[in-house]
């Protein structure tokens, strides 16, 4: 099978993840060319993964016509802009989460996948952990019965960016990453939940952010701090679907821990992390704990379905090559923008707001690359 020819434009921190997963990937894959403003980064990456072409620009990389796809692996305000030329330059478009900045740049993005006949997709790994494929055959069994509620969480304790002591104060600033824990950590928990849902439309949404937690005040002032460490929320979805999503998403908190995402039915319940699964029969009150390990070899050996869906990049690479056909992750990660910029929207106006508000009030956040 000929390989996928990728270039990636975008060698910071992150990238350095893609990369190595590429690299995994060699059978399916061949890193072609990189990009970034950077030279030290751009070089370090492309010594490290044996990348032969590199680029101080993205618009040179794009003048390629020798590649399938490209991975936009930039901060979150750059994303739309480096996508839609991507797609405009005749090539497929990987894209690291959250999709954009803003709503309105997310949007722009699946359009331009849509007239272009380009593939998008999201970076959402929590969509290829074991523990979503064993909810998913779950629900699709229809074990849980009706659906009716889902609960979105993500904890850390003290896990702020830059101020904690991981990462870089790019996380922090609104107009590089125009959110904080909902678009760094809620898009994963978010997303994962949608696509168990079947991706149902967001109708009205209310939510609050907060910064309340101390920290270090000299990295504060040197990182303006100036995004949300918690953000909570209150999802209705439309459609007569009659379903409902609740989101708590920390940074920082003062506890120990939350309980993992969760999915309610009729007739049974999961928790996604650690995995459970909980039903009654008759007056006896039910809790199972799956082997997903056991599960995960019959998908791999006996099923052969694991292989193209074991990793976000793995799926792309299938996806590409025919021989799966490509998840909605570019729909649930745009709905998933959505959901995240509403709660913002409804923290400024002290109230609740519609879907078509958030497109209405969406401004774009995108710089140029």
């Amino acid at each position: 099978m000929q390989r996928l020819r990728i270039g990636i434009i975008g060698c910071g921190q992150i990238a350095q993840h893609h990369l190595k997963t590429w690299t995994e990937l060699s059978e399916q894959v061949e890193l072609v060319a990189a990009c970034d403003i950077n030279p030290a980064a751009l070089n370090a990456s492309a010594d490290k993964f044996n990348i032969p072409n590199r680029y101080d620009r993205a618009q040179k990389l794009l003048q390629r016509d020798d590649l399938d796809a490209v991975d936009v692996c930039l901060h979150n305000n750059l994303h739309m802009k480096a996508a839609i030329a991507v797609m405009e330059s005749g090539k497929h478009c990987y894209c690291e989460k959250p999709m954009a900045g803003a709503y309105k740049d997310a949007l722009a993005m699946l359009e331009t996948s849509r007239r272009t006949g380009k593939k998008l997709h999201i970076q959402l790994s929590n969509l290829y952990h074991p523990e979503t494929k064993a909810a998913k055959e779950l629900i699709d069994a229809g074990e849980l019965g009706e659906l009716y509620h889902a609960r979105s969480t993500g904890f850390r304790r003290r896990g702020r960016p830059f101020v904690d002591g991981y990462g870089s104060d790019n996380f922090v600033q609104k107009h590089i990453s125009a959110g904080g824990a909902l678009y760094d950590m809620g898009v994963y928990h978010i997303s994962q939940l949608l696509y168990l849902l079947g991706n149902p439309k967001p109708e009205r949404i209310t939510g609050k952010t907060y910064q309340k937690i101390a920290m270090h005040e000299g990295r504060r002032k040197s990182s303006n701090f100036n995004v949300e460490e918690l953000g909570v929320g209150f999802v209705r979805f439309g459609g007569g679907s009659g379903l409902s999503l609740d989101i708590i998403e920390a940074w920082a908190i003062n506890l120990d821990a939350f309980d993992g995402s969760a999915i309610l039915g009729s007739k049974g319940g999961i928790r996604i992390k650690p995995f459970g699964f909980f039903n009654s029969s008759g007056d006896l009150d039910l809790n199972s704990t799956p082997n997903l390990d056991a599960a995960k070899f019959r998908w791999d050996k006996v099923q052969n379905s694991w292989a193209p869906y074991a990793s976000s990049q793995a799926h792309w690479a299938a996806a590409l090559a025919g021989t799966v056909p490509l998840l909605p992750t570019a729909e649930i990660a745009l709905n998933t923008m959505l959901i995240s910029e509403a709660i913002y929207h409804s923290e400024k106006l002290n109230r609740e707001v519609t879907a078509e508000e958030v497109l209405t009030l969406s401004t774009s956040t995108a710089v140029p690359v």
